[in-house]
């Protein structure tokens, strides 16, 4: 067997060194150095033999000047040295001078200081080799007795490993340690001891247990948590016995320890699922997110909640928990919040939605008032999460509704805007669907009109106005409003009147007023005093809000302004039977709209009108003035028409998801059914929780790894040539953070290659962990050398290098084989995701790298490329299906796609099928625009797209 596959204990940072240390010196230093210079010495030998040297003539002088030694430093260097070195002779019989080092080791067992002891028991975990082990065992038995903890808590482990390996060098060991638990006071020496009748003596551990189960809570909470393991294999192997262990469970989630408590709940809702069960386990797991400190600890608890959730029996005992779980909301981190504020959002129901709702107002007026923990962004984060989250339930239970628009609308005038238009998309959702609204939204949002800061949220709350009022009274209330707003009409004129009146020498100066004064003089005559005072003018003045937009150059709140000045006339026209009144409110809209229009072309404001504004307004003027039935209709009435058959598409699509969700299946109909009644002893239940943890931890379920097995042949890339003296391939396995090169070297010639080894290095985000190891390798052998590179971020890296080694017995120089590159897959980090079209506009507008890539392909229909780069890319598409449908030239769509990291990917794809043309049915044509926070994601994203982008048959 190749030294690389032989078990691995110690781990040991080896330097680049320029020259490798002489044989004879080590042996001078080891021999005449002082302590000093034979750790170093020996240091050198450790790593010389890691590399695959073989040292000989080092041993004996090892043994005679080093190892009698009392330094603690060369102890601790000896153990490492005797771990590595072989102690067998090629024939597998142990070496003589192995008895020196056993009589050693017997000494060190029997030393009065116990670092050295303890240090001895660990390292004999180690040994392999039964003859060194068995004159060591009455020593170590009589280490279990030793005055320290640290002696008696590694003798345990000793005795564990060697009865495991060797259980003929002291078969009487679960008795042994059975007698010694019992008398044992040290926690952590009960747990280890513990620990190995559970694994060598299951019957032993149980019986213990039960003589002690009264004094579980009083343990510590080592040995708390391995009690917890024992309960669970034992009940999960035999379900019978969970009547008998389950009150201990119950005990244990009282436990001062919070990782108790946590592996407790855990254990207790496997075993159960009754309601009490259940209950008890979610309660502690509420106490754990409220009273830990931790963020990832609330963070791990509140995943395993939304876990629970999905079960429908244990989703009714979280309903009644449903205020206690509301208690998290106290925690200042944003992102605690959010994930409950999600859990409360699935959790509520008709019966406790005025309790849920009653809280999250109070949340909101919290964190209005500035009284909420946590800096300015997190409490605006937090904020808009509860609008959200508020939302959400108006929208599912409509007696709510009418107590939670008049508060939210109070946050139009908030300074974040962000929460401003959360409350505006409510608002319009809420009056949409529930028409009782109408007349208390309407009024509320008159009254916080002036009150708005931000020009997104005046525009769309024009709209809502425009399109909701309906009344006479309404409407000339929002009329006063837009004229309040807007300031003097027309708004050119006075604008020059103001400019000519500023520019003026009256302005600059303060106009003086003279002021007299009659006063007595000393020799008792009158005077006359005169003054010039100086009247101050303030320069400032406040201007009107929209007024304000439009000076700044905001046109698109204009063409908003006029669509709504239309809606409103066109109502007031149909309610109002008066001509004169009629024309009058006509020409009133007119003024203002024409008004807006010249302002935009007169060069006054800081931008001119865009064309699409202008001829905006434009429409309206027309609508006004002709007053058509049909233009009164489409202003009048198809807007809510869209608005309606948009909110009944979401409604659509959030049920088909929901339908998805819960399609799943999870036992299928040739499944076997479990009683537990007929349930043997030999059964077992389930999945063991512990062994799929860990499967998870170092590699996945098992039906990713049997997926893994199935695909790992294209993962295997050719690193060196057939014809090379090294043949080398390399298996690249991508995990979350890391990838993991297993390379195998096949040695092809009838030499011993020395000293191989595998130097990598790297481009883009990528960093070499540890360098691998070298190795010897034998003629026509094989040897299997693993590297493992960490990931920083989402871009494409290569990963490139050579393979150096000496012939045995040769003079030549170092020989080196050059590899091929291994080019690293973005494709591996990215996952699709989703995200609203408010986040998808926004982190368009923030990011600012951007890669515009032509599309050239082969495909000739429009879906088909759209599925295709879906495909070729892991991304999302956010538009829906049905605005994809239907016979067009032309396609729009949105992508989105989330790396592990944390980073957002966006893509923008507009493409045509080109008209006439020499071939009938031409390839589409067009463009990908890709929008990331960093270079490095939009260049590697399009990189992907241009190499993926022609369709292969």
């Amino acid at each position: 067997m190749a030294l690389s596959e032989q078990p691995c204990y110690t781990l040991i940072n080896n330097p680049n060194e320029t020259e490798s240390p002489n044989e004879q010196q080590l042996k001078q230093d080891l021999e005449h150095g002082n302590n000093r210079v034979k750790a170093a010495a020996l240091k050198k030998v450790i790593q010389l033999v890691l590399n695959g040297d073989r040292l000989p003539g080092l041993l004996m002088t090892i043994i005679r000047f080093v190892l009698p030694s009392n330094d603690h430093q060369l102890k601790k260097l000896l153990l490492v040295f005797w771990e590595i070195w072989p102690k067998t002779s090629p024939d597998g019989k142990l070496l003589h001078e192995m008895i020196l080092v056993c009589d050693a080791y017997r000494k060190d067992l029997q030393h009065p200081n116990e670092f050295i002891r303890g240090s001895t028991l660990r390292f004999l975990c180690k040994l392999k080799e039964a003859e060194l082990l068995e004159p060591l065992m009455p020593s170590i038995r009589a280490c279990l007795e030793h005055r320290h903890a640290y002696v008696r808590r590694n003798a345990v482990l000793a005795i564990y490993t060697i009865y495991r390996n060797f259980d003929s060098l002291i078969p009487d060991a679960p008795e042994l340690i059975q007698g010694y638990l019992e008398g044992e006071g040290d926690a952590s020496c009960k747990r280890n001891a513990f620990m190995m009748l559970i694994h060598v003596d299951r019957e032993r551990a149980l019986e213990y247990l039960v003589s002690c189960i009264d004094q579980v809570n009083e343990f510590n909470d080592i040995l708390q948590l391995v009690i917890v393991e024992l309960v669970y294999k034992v009940c999960h192997a035999n379900p019978a016995e969970r009547s008998r262990f389950i009150r201990c469970i119950y005990h244990l989630l009282t436990s001062s320890s919070s990782a108790v408590r946590y592996e407790a709940a855990g254990t207790l809702v496997t075993l159960s699922s009754t309601p009490t069960a259940v209950k008890a386990a979610c309660q502690c797991y509420i106490d754990l997110v409220v009273k830990d400190s931790d963020n990832n600890v609330k963070l791990i608890v509140l995943d395993r909640l939304m876990a629970l959730k999905e079960v429908p029996a244990h989703e009714k005992v979280l309903q009644d928990l449903l205020m206690d779980i509301l208690r998290v909301l106290s925690s200042p981190d944003l992102e605690v919040r959010k994930k409950t504020l999600a859990l409360v959002l699935d959790l509520v129901t008709s019966r406790n939605v005025e309790e849920v709702v009653l809280v999250l107002k109070k949340e909101v007026a919290n964190t209005s008032n500035g009284g909420g923990e946590g800096d300015t962004g997190d409490l605006a984060g937090y904020r808009q999460s509860l609008v959200r989250t508020l939302h959400s339930c108006s929208i599912r239970f409509a007696n709510v509704a009418p107590a939670v628009v008049p508060l939210l609308l109070d946050f139009l005038g908030d300074s974040d805007e962000a929460t401003a238009e959360d409350v505006l998309v409510f608002v319009r959702e809420a009056i949409q669907r529930y028409p009782t609204l109408k007349a208390n939204v309407v009024a509320k949002l008159l009254e916080v009109f002036r009150e708005i800061k931000s020009v997104k949220i005046h525009r769309a709350a024009l709209w809502i106005l425009g399109e909701y009022c309906t009344s006479v009274e309404d409407i000339s209330r929002v009329v006063q409003e837009i004229r309040t707003a807007l300031g003097e009409i027309p708004i050119v004129d006075a604008e020059l009147r103001k400019a000519a009146g500023e520019e003026g020498p009256e302005v600059d100066a303060p106009s003086e007023k003279p002021s007299s004064a009659t006063l007595v003089t000393a020799a008792g005559t009158y005077a006359t005093q005169s003054a010039f005072t100086a009247a101050s003018v303030s320069k400032e003045e406040k201007i009107p809000p929209l007024r304000g937009y439009l000076l700044e150059g905001h046109f698109f709140i204009a063409a908003a302004l006029g669509s709504c000045l239309t809606k409103l006339t066109i109502r007031y026209l149909q309610q109002v039977p008066e001509p004169q009144s009629k024309n009058a409110f006509c020409a009133e809209a007119m003024l203002i709209i024409a008004s807006i229009l010249h302002l935009g072309r007169s060069g006054i404001p800081k931008k001119p009108i865009t064309e699409d504004d202008a001829e905006r307004l434009c429409v309206c003027l027309r609508v006004l003035s002709e007053r058509s039935s049909v233009m009164g209709a489409v202003f009048s009435e198809k807007s809510r028409e869209v608005l309606a058959s948009m909110l009944a598409l979401r409604e659509q699509e959030q049920k088909k998801e929901k339908k998805s969700k819960e399609g799943v299946v999870s036992v299928h109909a040739d499944d076997i059914i479990t009683f537990l009644q007929l349930v043997g002893q030999q059964d077992e239940v389930g999945e063991n929780k512990y062994e799929v943890s860990l499967m998870a931890a170092t590699g996945g379920t098992s039906s990713q790894r049997e997926q893994e097995k199935t695909t790992q042949l294209s993962k295997v890339i050719q690193l060196t040539g057939f014809s090379d003296p090294v043949y080398a391939e390399a298996y690249v396995n991508v995990n979350q953070y890391d990838i993991v090169l297993d390379v195998l070297v096949v040695n092809q010639t009838s030499d011993t290659l020395q000293g191989l080894g595998l130097e990598l290095a790297t481009l883009g985000d990528l960093k070499l962990v540890e360098k691998p190891a070298p190795c010897t390798v034998g003629p026509h052998d094989f040897v299997n050398i693993k590297a493992s590179i960490k990931v920083s971020s989402t871009e494409n890296g290569i990963i490139f290098g050579n393979i150096v080694y000496d012939i045995v017995g040769s003079t030549s120089d170092r020989n080196c084989v050059v590899l091929n590159n291994i080019h690293i897959d973005i494709m591996d980090y990215i996952q699709p995701s989703t995200c609203t079209d408010a986040e998808f506009r926004k982190m368009w507008a923030e990011f600012e790298w951007e890669n515009k890539i032509t599309v050239n392909t082969n495909i000739t229909e429009l879906n088909d490329y759209l599925e295709h780069l879906i495909n070729s890319t892991n991304m999302k598409c956010l538009t829906p299906k049905q605005a994809l449908t239907g016979e067009c030239g032309f396609l729009a769509a949105n992508l989105y796609a989330r790396s592990i990291f944390g980073e957002d990917a966006l893509a923008n794809l507009s493409v045509e099928k080109p008209l006439g043309g020499s071939s009938e049915n031409p390839p589409v044509q067009g463009h990908i625009r890709i929008r990331a926070k960093t270079q490095g994601m939009a260049l590697s994203l399009g990189d992907k797209i241009n190499l993926s982008q022609k369709k292969t048959s």
